[in-house]
């Protein structure tokens, strides 16, 4: 009963953090164009790994933002798979 709590809580925190890394991207690409203040990069990793790695990565892909900073299109996929690696063990292990 416990576990599908749980369970249920991951799923949630994950969904949360996955829109709000969605968001800071299209919040980010919108100031780039209007020469604004624009939110620091470090946030974008932060984010994905609190969990948002998918979000930030699906932003970064569709909106074509940030796409030639080597160490976004490296690194945020790297955080992507290394999360899933761990929910997978997570899921069926726990």
């Amino acid at each position: 009963m416990w576990t599908e709590n749980i369970k249920q809580a991951m799923l949630f925190y994950l969904v949360l953090f996955n829109v709000i890394g969605f968001t800071v991207v299209v919040a980010d690409k919108y100031r780039a164009k209007r020469h604004k203040w624009r939110i620091r990069e470090s946030r974008f990793f932060l984010i994905a790994l609190l969990g948002g790695g998918v979000g930030v990565y699906s932003g970064m892909r569709i909106f074509h933002h940030k796409t030639k900073h080597r160490y976004f299109m490296w690194g945020i996929p790297s955080i992507v798979i290394i999360q899933c690696i761990l929910a997978y063990f997570i899921y069926c292990y726990w």
